[in-house]
Parts: structure tokens; C-alpha cells; sequence
């Protein structure tokens, strides 16, 4: 068995849509390392798209799904419940920022979570409206497409989206969107194609994730968060990418100070169980009816002793002040980088463990360059590293390590990076 051999399988089993980034079929993961078939090793700085932020594998997380796994591995929450997600609810509504009292629901993925939030939105006010920004990613299913500010490939041939779904310009100073402009817009929607009394949810991502890793300044987010208020707007969170000590922070929003009404997780809650959630306000969260939230497999025994584990880890290895030093260890070698190739590398940017090199041409940042970013994506693998890619220009290349991951494993990648874009250029 080997990864052409697999790469021919899945392409003759799997449809199309579902592709394949790098055909390296894993047989084995540690940490940040991973290991193919063919016994080929890679330091991973994907974690499964920023999903095992305590590491492949982690011994507490292994350990406490095996417990549960001789006890039992579903029942369904709803039906008949179980201790571990009573126990979890309970910390993730401690750990939400801000200080109003916090109900939870579980789910399966971030694209339920983020629907689920839309439900709550509109039974809590009323309204119908949701406002989204330009180059947000929220989901694959009809409303979260809707919601996501990307055609190519999200979007593209799968419509008509459901209605009442407006977008506004976020915030990115490297490509000339002030504040200001974004406000600006904002007002311009209430002018021009809805009232703001007509809008249940204004959602954000504190950090766009598939978007290219711009984060929103925290005086835009707190203008937000007043803009809400005024209008009896909710304000959700989406924090599914950048959850879970990503950032520095437990979640993104609080580098702002501002407290969301609805936020979304998913991707780092378990170390790579399935499990999502939605947190917000009690008094928001208790309007749909008993009965109206909910799904079979959310909140999966398996998901809630994961997360117990999970949060554990985060607090006990400080993997907030982690991510930050994670942060500035990879920054430092990609300012390098950057120093020794301007014309490709337009810009680098993070916020902790979150970061991101955009290529370009000639040091423009009107000039993307998606073909160099696919072919370092592809020599990176070749030569043991695993580099995710992003941009509403396809030109991001995203880093998101383990906030487990160790300094050589990280001086080794960053060789790694270099070497691979030192053959492009």
C-alpha cells in the first residue's frame, strides 16, 4: 500500500468535490508529526485545519476517550444524558468572555453551530436579516454558503442561497478597507436594503480564517458591538477557527474586551473529536422552544470527555501564552524570509498562533500570486512539511500549528519553509 496507489482509490470512491490537498495518507500522528504509509515523516503546521491544538494524540485526550469508549459511545444527548456533557456545557459557559449569565447547546460541526446560531438569532428578536462581511467563511451547507463571503469553491454552482442575507466589507488595512469603510457600508445596507430593525444578527469572524487571516481590529469590533446594541442587533462570534487558545486568547474576541451575544466552536474543542457548540447568553439562548435545537449525534460522549481533556490541557501546559510565543517564533523567521525574497512576500501577520504569509507579485499587494502559494504548498510537502493554503485570492499561506509543538520542531519547519521557497523562486 502506498499513497499513489490510495490516490488512485479515492478518486475512483470519492466524489470529486471532496478533494485531496496533499496525498500523503496518514498511517500515524504525534504531536506535530505525522507519519504516511510509506513511513515518509512531516511536521504538521495544518493540525487538521486547527483542530488538534493540544497535539495528535495527546495522552490525556487519548486517555480519556478510551475510558469512555469501554463505557459506552452513544446514547444520544437528548434522549438519555450523560455527566461529562452537563460537565462541559458548564466550562465552556465559564469560560465565554464576558460576565451575563451563559447557556450552551452541542452539535456536530462548526456549519450546525453556525446555522443553530441563526435559528436563536431570529427566534430571540424576531427579525429575519443577517449581515455577514466579504471573504468570512462560515460553512458548506445552504444558509452557511449563503453567509460565506467567497465564491470559488464554496459557493460556486450550488445556489440559489436562502434570502435575507446581506454582506458588508471587513476591515483590511493591506488591502485599503478602513474601519471606517466597513461602518460606512454597514450604515449604507440600513440605508439601502434593509432597516437595521429588520436584522436578527450581524456574525464575524474576530480573525478570518479561509478568508487570508486578517484580523479585525478591536476599536472595529467594539464599534460593532455598539452598532448592535443600538439596534437591538445580536452580535455573534464566530469563533470556529480561532477558538481554544489559537490566538493568545481562549477566544479571539476577547483581544477586543467585547462580550458576543451568540459565539460559535468547533474545530479545537475535542483534539480532533467531532464535536461543536453553540455559547451565549442564557436569556438568548432559552427563546426556541424545547425541541427546536438539537441533532442526533451532537454532543457525543466521546466529543465531551475529548473537550473535558482538552480544556484541561489548555489550562495546564498554558497553551494561551503558548500560541503567543508559538506566534513570535514563527514571525520572526518569515520577517527573515521575507527580508530575503520583498518582491514575493507582501505581507505577514498573526494573531498568536494564527498566522499568515501573503504572496504576491513585486511586492503588491493588488498582484496575488495563487500559482507560487499552490507550488509551495506542493514542495513543501515533498520535502516533509504540511502547509495549509488560503485567501479569498488564494495567495495566503496559513500556519496553524500544535500550541503543543516544540521550539526545534518549529526551528526545523521554518528551515523547511525556506528551503522549499528558496527552489520556487
Amino acid at each position: 500500500m502506498n499513497n499513489a496507489s490510495l490516490q488512485q482509490r479515492k478518486e475512483a470512491a470519492f466524489a470529486r468535490g471532496q478533494g485531496t490537498m496533499t496525498p500523503a495518507y496518514i498511517d500515524k500522528a504525534r504531536n506535530a508529526e505525522l507519519w504516511d504509509v510509506e513511513g515518509k515523516r512531516y511536521i504538521d503546521l495544518g493540525a487538521g485545519i486547527a483542530v488538534v491544538n493540544t497535539g495528535h494524540n495527546h495522552p490525556r485526550v487519548q486517555a480519556a476517550v478510551q475510558a469512555q469508549l469501554e463505557r459506552f459511545s452513544h446514547t444520544c444527548v437528548m434522549v438519555t444524558p450523560y455527566a461529562s456533557a452537563v460537565e462541559l456545557a458548564e466550562k465552556l459557559n465559564e469560560a465565554a468572555p464576558g460576565n451575563t449569565p451563559k447557556k450552551a447547546i452541542f452539535v456536530t460541526t462548526g456549519a450546525e453551530a453556525v446555522e443553530n446560531c441563526i435559528k436563536i438569532a431570529r427566534a430571540h428578536t424576531g427579525r429575519s436579516g443577517v449581515i455577514a462581511f466579504n471573504g468570512g467563511f462560515h460553512g458548506r451547507t445552504n444558509l452557511t454558503m449563503g453567509l460565506t463571503g467567497k465564491v470559488a469553491p464554496y459557493k460556486a454552482g450550488f445556489g440559489p442561497f436562502p434570502g435575507e442575507i446581506f454582506h458588508a466589507p471587513y476591515p483590511n488595512a493591506y488591502h485599503g478597507v478602513s474601519e471606517a469603510d466597513s461602518l460606512a457600508a454597514l450604515n449604507m445596507l440600513f440605508t439601502c436594503d434593509i432597516e437595521p430593525s429588520r436584522v436578527a444578527a450581524i456574525i464575524i469572524e474576530p480573525v478570518q480564517g479561509e478568508g487570508g487571516f486578517y484580523a479585525a481590529p478591536a476599536s472595529f469590533m467594539q464599534a460593532l458591538r455598539a452598532l448592535c446594541d443600538q439596534h437591538g442587533i445580536l452580535l455573534i462570534a464566530d469563533e470556529i477557527q480561532t477558538g481554544f487558545a489559537r490566538t493568545g486568547k481562549m477566544f479571539a474576541c476577547e483581544h477586543s474586551g467585547i462580550e458576543p451575544d451568540l459565539i460559535t466552536m468547533a474545530k479545537g474543542i475535542a483534539g480532533g473529536f467531532p464535536i461543536a457548540a453553540v455559547v451565549g447568553k442564557a436569556e438568548i439562548m432559552d427563546s426556541p422552544q424545547p425541541g427546536g435545537l438539537g441533532g442526533t449525534y451532537g454532543g457525543s460522549p466521546l466529543g465531551c470527555v475529548a473537550g473535558l481533556a482538552v480544556l484541561e490541557v489548555i489550562k495546564e501546559e498554558k497553551l494561551c501564552q503558548r500560541a503567543t510565543e508559538i506566534g513570535a517564533r514563527i514571525v520572526a523567521r518569515l520577517n527573515q524570509l521575507q527580508r530575503n525574497h520583498p518582491h514575493k512576500i507582501g505581507n505577514i501577520r498573526n494573531q498568536g498562533a494564527m498566522i499568515a504569509m501573503e504572496l504576491v507579485h513585486e511586492g503588491d499587494a493588488s498582484q496575488p500570486d495563487a500559482d507560487l502559494t499552490r507550488a509551495l504548498v506542493t514542495q513543501a510537502a515533498k520535502n516533509g512539511l504540511i502547509l495549509l493554503s488560503c485567501g479569498i485570492r488564494g495567495n495566503v499561506i496559513r500556519f496553524l500549528p500544535a500550541l503543543t509543538i516544540t521550539d526545534a520542531l518549529i526551528d526545523e519547519a521554518m528551515t523547511l519553509l525556506e528551503t522549499s521557497l528558496d527552489s520556487l523562486i
